[in-house]
């Protein structure tokens, strides 16, 4: 299957991190103008390396996706330089778990919600205009298995990525008929440094790998997927 992303505008927030920058250098690879939000420097300074010869074509803004004023700021500079927004994928996210509902402190679920549930809101919003004005687009929201998986000791994470599913399903009804299309994909526990430093005894060869993730987020948000509106597609690897 030939995915091809030339000439095309894409938005990856939290394009720097351990999905993120799988994502970003995927679609950097079929040929896509790539804008990525950030919060550590040397996270986009090492993306850049990595996109070597196609770093020309990716731009970076250390913007804070929680805030709708600043994300709308983002997007509108976006459309103005490149004249479309084709896609918008949403990497960004945070865990915290391994505590009773009971322990946990607010601000902890406060900004698991933020995190998890607002940055997708901030982000629909600000896309949203262009998309429908041109009369395409594709939003893949990085939900998890937790949404569906509620386990033990992870009460504000699970909540923050179901309300996420739920927001994304409700937003692909209101968009329906538009030419823009809607989807979440629902990880397990990733194959990423940071992960494997939390979980030094866990079977890592079970744990799906960024880049097998950015596969299927490229083919949700390319013309082949033209059917899949409003699914949450699984991506638990073996585990």
């Amino acid at each position: 299957m030939n995915i091809n992303f030339s000439g095309k505008s894409v938005l990856v927030a939290g394009g720097t991190g351990g999905l993120g920058a799988a994502v970003s250098l995927a679609f950097l690879e079929e040929g896509a103008r790539v804008t990525v939000t950030y919060r550590k420097e040397e996270e986009y300074a090492a993306l850049k390396d990595a996109a070597a010869t196609r770093a020309a074509a990716l731009e970076g803004s250390p913007v804070d996706v929680t805030d709708e004023r600043a994300t709308a700021e983002l997007v509108t500079g976006i459309v103005a330089r490149h004249g479309r927004l084709d896609a918008l994928v949403n990497a960004v996210g945070s865990y915290v778990g391994g505590v009773t509902l009971w322990e946990l402190e607010t601000k902890v679920f406060d900004a698991m919600l933020s995190l998890n549930l607002r940055s997708g809101y901030a982000l629909a919003r600000a896309v949203l205009p262009a998309m429908l004005k041109q009369g395409h687009g594709s939003i893949v929201n990085v939900a998890a298995k937790a949404a569906f998986d509620h386990g033990a000791g992870a009460a504000a994470y699970a909540a923050s990525k179901a309300a996420a599913v739920a927001m994304m399903d409700s937003l692909a009804a209101d968009v329906k008929g538009t030419g823009v299309r809607v989807n979440s994909i629902l990880p397990s526990i990733i194959d990423t440094a940071v992960n494997r430093k939390a979980m030094p005894n866990a079977d890592f060869t079970a744990w799906p790998k960024p880049q097998e993730i950015a596969q299927v987020i490229l083919f949700l948000c390319s013309d082949h997927a033209a059917v899949v509106h409003g699914a949450a597609v699984p991506v638990y690897g073996n585990s």
